[in-house]
């Protein structure tokens, strides 16, 4: 099944082979002093020296990496149980996400794949990686899960159109912290804040942005 909603894109991929601590692979999402070292890579990479900038960012492209193949998997019928996630990053080089346990849940419906999915991700992942990142640069709630409902939202943007990733996408964004953090519209989703891209250098307002209507 991983290798299946890995053929959507990148951003779909879980590593499930070599996933160990001497191949430089750590816990997820590790201590502050490892990520704001990958937030000084990130802001390099961006061209910004705002540390806040490149958090935000960092966070929403984490978000994104972890909810694509989730839903995607739970769509077909496969929760991928991540509670054991553990990524791999080098300065200069992409951050891989990756499994050294793979197991997961059979689900039959929405409900039943949200019910997995919404604590595992929100509570289990993205709220730790929140918690490191104000370890050292401050950043709003409404920013943090803003970041998160656009990532999930836009991972419905790869592929073909999918009736059962778009109504469990639509579940999750129900929930708390999610709820009201946007709405979909003509236009596709439209978050109620900003993400801060627009402070890149060369950078502007993504589709979804709030700042746009």
């Amino acid at each position: 099944m991983l290798g299946r909603v890995a053929g959507l894109g990148p951003y779909f991929e879980l590593v499930a082979e070599e996933v160990s601590g001497e191949a430089g692979w750590g816990a997820f999402p590790g201590g502050a002093g490892r990520l704001r070292e990958v937030v000084r890579d990130h802001a390099g990479r961006l061209g910004t020296d705002e540390t806040r900038v490149a958090a935000s960012l960092l966070f929403q492209g984490l978000a994104a990496r972890i909810w694509s193949p989730v839903v995607a998997a739970a769509a077909l019928g496969v929760v991928p149980d991540l509670s054991g996630l553990r990524w791999r990053w080098a300065p200069g080089e992409p951050i891989m996400l990756g499994l050294a346990d793979v197991r997961g849940w059979r689900v039959g419906s929405v409900a039943e794949a949200v019910e997995i999915v919404h604590p595992m991700v929100v509570d289990g992942l993205l709220r730790p990686l929140r918690e490191a990142l104000l370890d050292f640069v401050r950043l709003a709630d409404g920013l943090v899960w803003g970041n998160a409902a656009s990532a999930l939202a836009g991972s419905l943007n790869v592929g073909a159109a999918d009736p059962g990733r778009a109504a469990i996408v639509r579940a999750l964004l129900a929930r708390e912290p999610l709820v009201g953090a946007g709405s979909f519209g003509p236009r596709g989703f439209v978050r109620n804040n900003c993400c801060l891209y627009y402070r890149v250098p060369g950078g502007g307002m993504c589709g979804d942005c709030g700042l746009a209507r």
